[in-house]
């Protein structure tokens, strides 16, 4: 099939499905009736200028860029790592301690995880508050948090 039809499904995929690899990629394209190699597929996430984000879920998957999903990149999980002190829950709220001059930094990397129901979020120089309308969403924000951490 043509070189069009074959990213056009790779396009149609990544926004319905979280695909981590191109292995994943290459088993849905086969089942889809694309005959791919590894080569072609690599060949064809750089032609379409796809990057790797961090989904809702803690894991990545293949996105496009400057699609209205924010990027994610392994530097700011770095940053994220080395500038976190704890994260804790207080009802509602998920608290964050950062190093010193970081909370605005964190606070910024937060928001582009798009967490779940997150209401809002406010920085002081050492700390981020996140407020979400339950417990359970605060809760599931401290655990979601501290696997970047870990």
């Amino acid at each position: 099939m043509a070189r069009s039809a074959r990213q056009s499904k790779i396009l149609e995929l990544i926004s319905t499905k979280e695909i981590e690899t191109q292995e994943e990629l290459a088993r849905e394209l086969k089942n889809a009736g694309f005959d791919i190699t590894q080569a072609t597929i690599s060949r064809d996430i750089k032609e379409l200028a796809l990057t790797k984000i961090l989904s809702s879920t803690g894991k990545y998957k293949y996105a496009i860029l400057g699609s209205e999903q924010q990027v994610v990149s392994n530097k700011y999980i770095a940053i994220f790592k080395e500038c976190v002190i704890s994260v804790k829950p207080a009802l509602n709220l998920t608290v964050v301690r950062t190093i010193k001059g970081m909370g605005q930094s964190v606070c910024s990397f937060i928001d582009k995880l798009n967490l779940t129901e997150l209401m809002g979020a406010t920085y002081g120089d050492d700390a981020v508050m996140l407020v979400f309308p339950s417990t359970t969403f605060a809760s599931e924000a401290v655990a979601t948090l501290s696997q970047l951490l870990s």
